[in-house]
């Protein structure tokens, strides 16, 4: 949201007579205790989904009554609001976290607008295991029959099992219905000698497509004649490849509609799945794989085929590019979080398309018995690529499968180390693509002895780099010890006498590891230059505070 609608939406709610169950506001003048957030974070999700809002509003550095601005000093640099996502969905049901955190500094004070997403359709939100809503202004249990009024939601809709008016068997492929019978006995080649007998209405009925001889949206979807699209417009049944060059150029494309059965196929031949050579290294690694591991892709499309929220009226989109393909969706991840669906490998609670997913699986497209996801994580874990990465929003969900070795020495500690569980797996690809990790995969990583380093510059720890030979790496990512920078300092203050905070940082900043970013190698020298003028007194300032002018301490030279 831009200011001045961030604005505008801060003086509708300071006009209300009274605050609803939906926004909060508190001073929090010099921060909030977080659990109490926490608590406010689960009650005003809830109540957003119980009273139809899109989202709920706690504010902070607003008085109460009088709605006057006072400011607040909660968290005041933006790194730490923006790490409150994260720690908020450490605790929260299904990883549910902040829309935004908006930040408005304004002629009467600092405020912090934290914009509450509602409760996913059927599920609650709980924090730390506990469901909170609104008594009035007060924050309170959710009780049971808010709860259960929640729950149902799920329930009550599913889109792809309404019936289609007007449409009949006529409507749909006989070629795709003929794939769905060799789906179905290969699912069940127990029935194949009674499927053998069935008409094709007996068949769909029992595959669970068609309820009672009625077409449902999942029988267009899965076996529609391309034509028959219109049935449940403005939804689309379409799944678009897209074929970009180096430079994010398109140089191709293809759309595929209904029979959805039938257009992954097609989509699959599009995709280039070419041969990958490793770098040989001894024997490790075979001569060449295929790029991508075909059950991967298919699991992935089949996967957006089955979770996609059709209401939104968007396609499926397969975008594929020299080294890597990206899989999207419209609509949340269910689940939440992706770890722990790959972490407990079992069926997931809620759908939004139950029904399509169970006729999904009657015909062979996808496994909602569990595993589906984490078979995609082993094969990538197999041949020592990184992991399947989600990028998840309220809106979409993007998957992007990598085609190759991002990191050669990386893939060797995964070879090397094949105790390694998936979790650890999948953390340790966090760090080899520099991303943030939780404050529970790193607790568990330094406990592994696996990882080494400083928030957020992590690297493999020297214990797993000496076991696979990597030492090299190490020091180039891990650093030289301080004591060497302190040398080359007193070596120029032999040379040149004195030094002022511009030539030290040309002295250094280029040899710092090259893990750090810039800021964080002067905060570096900054305390390398402070020690030794403290702590071990081997130089000193005659300059100013501002304009240092370092030379080598008097008793240094006294010993020289």
């Amino acid at each position: 949201m831009k200011k001045d609608e961030l604005i505008e939406t801060l003086n509708e709610l300071r006009g209300l007579p009274s605050e609803t169950e939906v926004f909060e506001f508190k001073e929090a003048k010099n921060g909030y205790d977080f659990r109490k957030l926490g608590k406010y974070f689960s009650a005003l999700a809830n109540e957003a989904n119980l009273k139809g809002a899109p989202h709920a509003w706690l504010i902070f550095g607003i008085k109460d009554r009088g709605r006057t601005i006072v400011g607040s000093q909660f968290r005041p640099h933006r790194k730490d609001l923006d790490s409150l996502k994260g720690e908020i969905a450490e605790k929260t049901t299904n990883r549910v976290t902040f829309i935004e955190i908006h930040e408005l500094l304004l002629a009467d004070g600092r405020v912090v607008m934290l914009q509450i997403p509602a409760a996913p359709k059927g599920i609650p939100i709980a924090f730390e295991g506990h469901y909170y809503g609104r008594d009035g202004e007060e924050l309170s249990p959710l009780n049971l029959e808010e709860i259960e009024r929640i729950r149902v939601q799920a329930m009550a809709e599913d889109w792809s099992a309404a019936i289609v008016r007007n449409a009949d068997i006529g409507d749909l492929d006989p070629l795709a219905i003929e794939k769905a019978r060799q789906n179905y006995k290969d699912k069940f080649p127990a029935q194949s000698r009674d499927l053998d007998a069935w008409d094709d209405l007996t068949f769909l009925n029992k595959a669970k497509v068609t309820i009672k001889g009625k077409v449902t949206r999942a029988a267009i979807l899965l076996l529609g004649r391309t034509e028959s699209e219109h049935f449940i417009n403005p939804a689309e049944a379409k799944i678009r490849w897209v074929l970009k060059d180096a430079k994010g150029n398109d140089k191709d494309y293809h759309i595929e509609s209904c029979p959805l059965l039938l257009a992954v196929d097609k989509i699959y031949s599009k995709i280039r799945n070419l041969k990958y050579r490793y770098l040989k290294d001894g024997t490790l690694f075979p001569d060449e794989v295929d790029q991508y591991e075909p059950f991967v892709i298919r699991e992935a499309i089949n996967n957006c085929i089955a979770h996609q929220d059709y209401t939104k009226g968007g396609r499926i989109n397969v975008v594929e590019m020299e080294d890597q393909l990206v899989f999207t969706n419209l609509g949340s991840f269910i689940p939440g979080s992706v770890e722990r669906v790959v972490r407990e490998d079992a069926p997931e609670e809620h759908y939004r398309n139950k029904f399509l997913a169970t006729a999904m699986f009657n015909l062979k497209m996808v496994d909602t018995a569990g595993g589906g996801i984490r078979k995609m994580f082993n094969y990538q874990r197999a041949r020592f690529f990184p992991m399947p990465e989600y990028e998840l929003s309220r809106e979409r969900v993007k998957v992007t499968i990598i085609g190759k070795v991002l990191d050669l020495d990386f893939a060797r500690v995964l070879a090397q180390k094949r105790g390694l569980n998936l979790d650890d797996i999948i953390a340790l690809d966090k760090v080899q693509k520099k991303k943030a990790l939780t404050e529970s995969e790193i607790k568990r990583l330094k406990a592994k002895r696996l990882i080494e380093g400083r928030k957020p510059n992590y690297h493999i720890s020297f214990d797993v780099a000496e076991k696979v030979n990597l030492q090299a790496e190490y020091i180039r990512t891990r650093g030289l010890k301080d004591d060497y920078f302190k040398k080359l300092i007193l070596e120029y203050l032999d040379k040149y006498k004195q030094a002022s905070r511009e030539d030290i940082d040309k002295l250094l900043l280029d040899i710092l590891p090259g893990v750090l970013a810039e800021n964080q190698r002067k905060n570096k020298i900054r305390n390398l230059v402070h020690a030794m003028s403290k702590k071990d007194k081997t130089i000193m300032n005659q300059g100013s505070n501002r304009y240092p002018k370092w030379v080598r301490a008097r008793q240094t030279l006294d010993k020289l």
